[in-house]
């Protein structure tokens, strides 16, 4: 698998984070400890490849604020890294479907670069890898891990919807499913701090 030794991926985010400080860089972290946790009960997954996958999928943003363009970005980043699999995450882990209109945000890049992503993301053979990143993206806040219906809430509060968002709610409930059979039990039992993630200072008897 062309990635970097995690060590690289760990120097990369945190040069990233220099160049655009936000809550994007612990959401990226967020991600790679429940992409490891999971692929750590996975028969077929390798933790330590999901983890660097997790630390990297939004690694586009260190060019500064974007909407889909991060995906681009990160995109030719790492593809000019010579990290190929690495690179693919940037731009599959935001489309539980083939269809790019399911992408919730502006459309901030050109009509080339987006024409080259729905080629990308229409044609590919999502892997396990994908559809890994794409559940943790899902299941990841800045402040901590939680219940996916939190995260969906939080990016639809944030981003509005559209005629896609329903199939795309829906696709990730199958993925997380799939991964649920795979790793036999629920991923709420393998990911510490969901309930305080979720929901932080609102549980009974809370400070």
């Amino acid at each position: 698998m062309k990635i970097p030794p995690r060590e690289v991926a760990e120097q990369i985010l945190v040069e990233a984070a220099g160049m655009n400080p936000g809550p994007w860089v612990q959401h990226s972290r967020n991600v790679a400890l429940a992409a490891q946790l999971i692929a750590e009960r996975h028969p077929r997954l390798d933790p330590e490849a999901a983890t660097i996958l997790g630390l990297l999928h939004d690694i586009g943003r260190r060019e500064g604020r974007s909407h889909i363009r991060h995906l681009i970005d990160g995109y030719r980043f790492l593809s000019g890294l010579g990290y190929a699999d690495a690179a693919r995450i940037s731009l599959t882990h935001s489309f539980p479907i083939p269809i790019l209109r399911v992408y919730m945000g502006e459309y901030d890049c050109s009509g080339e670069d987006l024409k080259y992503l729905e080629e990308f993301i229409t044609t590919a053979e999502f892997s396990e890898y994908d559809r890994l990143i794409q559940l943790c993206d899902t299941i990841a806040l800045p402040e901590g891990l939680c219940l996916m219906e939190k995260r969906l809430v939080d990016v639809t509060m944030r981003l509005g919807i559209n005629e896609f968002t329903l199939a795309g709610w829906e696709a990730r409930f199958k993925i997380k499913a799939e991964f649920e059979a795979a790793i036999e039990q629920s991923i709420y039992q393998v990911l510490p701090g969901v309930v305080e993630g979720t929901f932080g200072d609102n549980l009974p008897g809370a400070a």
